[in-house]
């Protein structure tokens, strides 16, 4: 007799739920941004973009709900833009609450060179996720655009590791935004909302 398997659990077929704070300086940082919005809804997360420069209250508490936060801001001498400053130490109250332990956590940000001390913005996200108890979800992509016969297209194209890292000239608009940074964004955004179903399954597994 061959005994069923148990059924999953409706808490584990919940779709997760992905928000994305981020500021936009010049429109190139809210491209990135739709861009992790469509990587996670292509996976069937519901998906909630917020723009930390106008958050709301009710915005607060799609934060305070959602399963995992992608913190997202240009790199402006050499940190995150000031806006995200202000929205970053904002979350204190949650801090003091532990309104967001074992939420999960990523990053993006875009710099007009190719470096652009970026990572450090990236640092910065992930030590105040780690403030908050998250866990963060690096990009989980090789580097790209590194020997002869690789590509400027290539996904990673930057080679950052820790986040999505972005460039975009000066001299350009929003539409300037490489489209393989666009593609990585988009990874970014699938990668965090399938770990986010998985997370949500196991914890449904363990209450079982």
């Amino acid at each position: 007799m061959t005994t069923p398997a148990p059924a999953a659990s409706s808490a584990a077929a919940i779709p997760p739920v992905v928000a994305i704070a981020h500021h936009s300086g010049f429109g190139h940082t809210s491209v990135l941004a739709e861009a992790v919005r469509e990587g996670a809804a292509d996976t069937g997360a519901t998906v909630h973009l917020v723009k930390v420069d106008e958050i709301t209250e009710e915005q607060w508490a799609l934060l305070d709900t959602a399963d995992a936060i992608v913190f997202g801001s240009p790199t402006y001498m050499g940190t995150a833009s000031s806006a995200f400053h202000v929205f970053a130490e904002a979350t204190s109250k949650r801090w003091a609450t532990r309104a967001w332990q074992d939420k999960l956590a990523a990053g993006f940000t875009n710099s007009g060179s190719k470096s652009g001390d970026k990572l450090h913005t990236l640092q910065f996200f992930s030590v105040l996720a780690a403030q908050h108890g998250m866990h963060w979800i690096n990009l989980g992509l090789p580097s790209g655009w590194h020997s002869t016969t690789a590509s400027e297209n290539d996904l990673n194209r930057l080679g950052f590791y820790l986040g999505a890292g972005a460039q975009t000239d000066t001299d350009r608009g929003p539409d300037g935004v490489h489209k393989a940074d666009i593609a990585t964004a988009e990874h970014l955004g699938r990668r965090v909302a399938a770990q986010a179903a998985v997370y949500a399954a196991g914890r449904a597994a363990v209450a079982a």
